[in-house]
């Protein structure tokens, strides 16, 4: 199980890298570039806002699973 638990980690960092691609490449710097006031806003709140939450919170969550800071022996 903790074999699983290592692995999962690597797709959780894995995961991290892709959203942070597509919310910079896909959503966030189109929107930014559209020219329309409702699609800037939305780019901005996109890459400042959301895009650092969930990447670094799925990165993080990622580094600690490959660590094995959720191991049952840790209490």
């Amino acid at each position: 199980m903790e074999a699983l638990k290592k692995l999962l980690g690597i797709v959780w960092i894995v995961l991290a890298i892709l959203t942070a691609y597509f919310c910079i490449a896909k959503f966030g710097i189109p929107k930014i570039v559209s020219g329309h006031q409702e699609d800037v806003v939305f780019g901005i709140i996109i890459l400042f806002i959301l895009t650092p939450i969930i990447s670094c919170g799925l990165g993080i969550f990622g580094y600690y699973a490959l660590k094995g800071e959720y191991h049952n022996d840790k209490m």
